[in-house]
């Protein structure tokens, strides 16, 4: 028998910290062990307030719905009607966002247009420029005009349908992209004009310009080159998204695109992805009212991304005020990104399906962020094509149904009045009613 005093006494369960929990304490020893910073791939991980915080009222007794079979809601929108000679005419409001050939495989690339393509919609290039591939098997291509300005040239930015202006994106607002050596192969190297196998970084603000002053002038000097045939977009990671989309609208853009933090990238500092921006739901609202307020609302449209996974997501950006969503990530993992049949290599890598997030490595086992061509091999970009297509239908369906019950023949029909917010938070940042009352956060006390 141990006599020892207070030997009796229940010790006290370990208990973790909220503020020192296993995640930081693991970062604190990474980054003492190794000096540097840690780098990833993908959006944030840490919970925001987001569209789920909203829900759709549906119509009843005071709203009549649309019988689903029988009565038609419309999905298309046109892009770029503001100066452009020829604009986009998508028949869905869901476009695939950039994403560069050097952080995707050249299958994934093709996938990403075969299946936009099926469904009549767009896809993006991304930094590093324009593949055969991806110019042949996308019906309609946005060429992204980088900082970096790798593999930029005259020939295929006028073979694009449209151009985007990247002066930022969700998941690092005001910083450079990153590719890192072993993804930069002979051929991503001839496109970019880098040498192979050195780590490269792109510049976190264009060369050539300043201000929204200059930014004016850009897109005069890229509209000439295009015969003012070509939408021009400008995209920014969402900050301050009031000033940023009034000055692009001044500059003279016919869309603006706004990321929020959710976005994912290709590869850059753990602490800018979880740290630096807002939440989509949080600059919707502001963005939309520059628009009103300089009477460009659905004149200039409005693209959202930054977290979007469902057809209930779209519709949401489009109640606040979007014309069109974009998605990254998701079409990613309709292709068939961290996928479950590839478990066994994920945890040979450290990690577990759903959960990789080195896309910097260029060891990707589904041969999506890849440079490998053994990897790389493993995706065909027929089936992939196909899946994506499958999902973009799905997320338009989605969209339609909840459309309708709301009484609604256009999905941008759909407007802030149709919903409502179930936490405080989301009240303030979308601006609609807290469920069951009339109150928004700061609006109407």
């Amino acid at each position: 028998m141990n006599d020892t005093p207070g030997s009796h006494i229940p010790r006290t369960m370990p208990r973790f910290s909220a503020t020192f929990d296993p995640h930081s304490i693991a970062e604190i020893r990474r980054a003492a062990a190794t000096g540097i910073y840690d780098i990833r791939g993908g959006g944030t991980k840490r919970k925001l307030p987001h569209f789920d915080d909203l829900l759709f009222l549906g119509a009843s007794i005071s709203r009549y719905p649309l019988e689903g079979y029988r009565e038609k809601c419309g999905t298309d929108v046109v892009l770029g009607t503001r100066f452009a000679k020829k604009p986009i005419h998508l028949k869905i409001p869901v476009t695939i966002a950039g994403m560069s050939f050097g952080a995707l495989s050249g299958n994934a690339k093709e996938a990403l247009g075969r299946g936009a393509s099926a469904v009549g919609t767009s896809t993006t290039t991304g930094d590093g420029g324009m593949t055969p591939e991806e110019r042949g098997h996308s019906q309609i291509l946005v060429y992204q005009y980088l900082p970096s300005r790798y593999g930029m040239n005259l020939a295929d930015l006028r073979k694009a349908d449209a151009i985007e202006i990247v002066v930022g994106q969700g998941a690092k607002p005001g910083g450079g992209g990153m590719l890192l050596g072993q993804k930069i192969s002979a051929r991503v190297a001839q496109m970019r004009n880098l040498p192979e196998g050195i780590d490269q970084r792109s510049a976190c603000r264009h060369p050539d310009w300043t201000g929204p002053d200059d930014l004016e002038i850009k897109i005069l000097e890229l509209r000439e080159l295009t015969n003012w045939e070509k939408p021009i977009y400008v995209k920014v990671g969402a900050s301050r998204p009031y000033y940023d989309i009034a000055l692009a609208v001044k500059a003279g853009a016919d869309v603006v695109v706004l990321d929020g933090m959710q976005g994912g990238t290709a590869a850059t500092q753990e602490v800018f992805i979880e740290q630096v921006g807002i939440p989509i739901l949080s600059a919707i609202r502001p963005a939309v009212q520059a628009l009103q307020d300089l009477g460009m609302h659905r004149k200039v449209q409005l693209i959202v991304s930054g977290g979007i996974r469902t057809g209930a997501d779209v519709a949401k950006a489009i109640a606040l005020g979007a014309d069109a969503v974009a998605i990254g990530t998701a079409a990613l993992i309709a292709l068939g990104d961290n996928s479950p049949e590839f478990e066994d290599e994920y945890r040979k890598l450290g990690t577990t399906a759903g959960a990789y997030d080195d896309w910097h490595e260029g060891r990707d086992p589904a041969g999506i962020t890849t440079q490998d061509p053994a990897l790389a091999a493993r995706l065909d970009p027929v089936k992939a094509g196909r899946r994506l297509a499958n999902y973009l239908s799905v997320l338009t369906l989605e969209a339609q149904t909840i459309a309708r019950a709301c009484g609604k023949s256009h999905v941008h029909n759909l407007e802030p009045e149709d919903l409502v917010a179930l936490t405080l938070e989301a009240s303030a940042m979308a601006q609609v009613p807290l469920a069951g009352t009339n109150w928004i956060p700061g609006k109407n006390f």
